[in-house]
C-alpha cells in the first residue's frame, strides 16, 4: 500500500521549494538581527523611537515590540509548524520557518524552538513503500 492510497501525505519538497526555504529562513532571521540590535537594543535610535521620532523605523520598532511582548512571533511559528505536521503544506512550512526565525532572536524562544522542533519532527515520515509492477 503506497501513499497516495493509504491516505498519508508525504512532504517532500522541490529543490525549488527547498531554496524559497532557505531564502525565507535566512531573511527572516538576518531582518531579526537587524531589528534586535540597530533597533530595539541601539540606545540611541531607542531612545529616539521613544521619543516620538517618526520613521518607518520606528513604526517597525513599535510594532516589533507588541508583538514580541505578547509572544506573537512564538505563538504563530508553534501553531503554524503544528498545522503543518498535521497537514504538511509548503505555505504553512514557510510561515512557520519565518515566524520561528523572528522568536528565536527577538526573544520568544520557548515557543519558536518548540516549534523548530516541530518542523524537523514533521520531516520525519515513512517514506511511501515503492510501486509494486
Amino acid at each position: 500500500m503506497n501513499a497516495s492510497t493509504s491516505g498519508q501525505r508525504v512532504f517532500q519538497p522541490s529543490s525549488r521549494q527547498i531554496h524559497l526555504l532557505l531564502v525565507v529562513g535566512f531573511l527572516s532571521v538576518g531582518y531579526a538581527i537587524y531589528l534586535r540590535y540597530l533597533a530595539l537594543e541601539y540606545s540611541q535610535v531607542s531612545l529616539a523611537c521613544q521619543a516620538g521620532l517618526n520613521t518607518w523605523l520606528c513604526r517597525v520598532f513599535h510594532i516589533v515590540i507588541a508583538l514580541f511582548q505578547n509572544a506573537v512571533f512564538g505563538w504563530v511559528a508553534l501553531i503554524a509548524a503544528a498545522l503543518h505536521l498535521l497537514r504538511p503544506s509548503i505555505v504553512l512550512c514557510t510561515i512557520a520557518l519565518a515566524a520561528a526565525g523572528f522568536g528565536v532572536v527577538l526573544h520568544n524562544a520557548g515557543l519558536a524552538g518548540l516549534a523548530v522542533g516541530l518542523l524537523i519532527l514533521s520531516l520525519a515520515r515513512r517514506a511511501p513503500a515503492p510501486e509494486v509492477p
